[in-house]
């Protein structure tokens, strides 16, 4: 059997984070899925909460063909003792799957396989870029599983993004 890793801030998870996985999913026969920044929300660069992004990523995976683990990771400011961290928090796994230089370089460095998939049409499928759309109340729910759309308005997502980038 073999599990992957897959890590990332998921604020919020979008059609990028939906590729990666579904062509991980045809490699690995499950996958644990690292919800980075656990303990960050309610700012602008982290509107959404742990909990809340699990959400989102478990109703949108809800048809990936095979076993998956949503599990929240909190930071550590400690790089060196990174992989560790991430290693006590999840299920054993085989293969880091990342394109962040810094995971990429931290799990070689500690002898596991790390391999970096393709990224989906990067440029407007970022967290960032989404976060800018939702803020300028721009059209942003194409750039994500409509589970996503559904999370997000059950949340008042948008709106709490709006009021936190705001001046008092």
């Amino acid at each position: 059997m073999s599990r992957g890793f897959y890590i990332g801030r998921f604020q919020p998870y979008h059609n990028g984070h939906q590729s990666v996985l579904e062509r991980i999913a045809c490699s690995a026969d499950e996958i644990v899925i690292g919800v980075g920044s656990a303990q960050l929300s309610h700012t602008v660069a982290n509107p959404f909460t742990a909990g809340e992004r699990v959400l989102m990523l478990t109703r949108s995976l809800a048809d990936l063909p095979c076993p998956f683990y949503v599990i929240p990771i909190e930071d550590l400011q400690r790089n060196a003792l990174w992989v560790a961290h991430v290693r006590a928090m999840t299920p054993p796994f085989e293969t880091v799957y990342s394109s962040n230089p810094l995971v990429m370089q931290l799990f070689a460095e500690a002898g596991v396989d790390v391999q970096s998939p393709d990224m989906y049409e990067r440029e407007t499928h970022s967290g960032t870029a989404i976060r800018r759309r939702m803020l300028d109340g721009e059209p942003w729910e194409h750039l994500v599983p409509q589970a996503v759309v559904d999370v997000v308005r059950e949340i008042q997502g948008v709106e709490r993004l709006q009021r936190i980038a705001g001046s008092d």
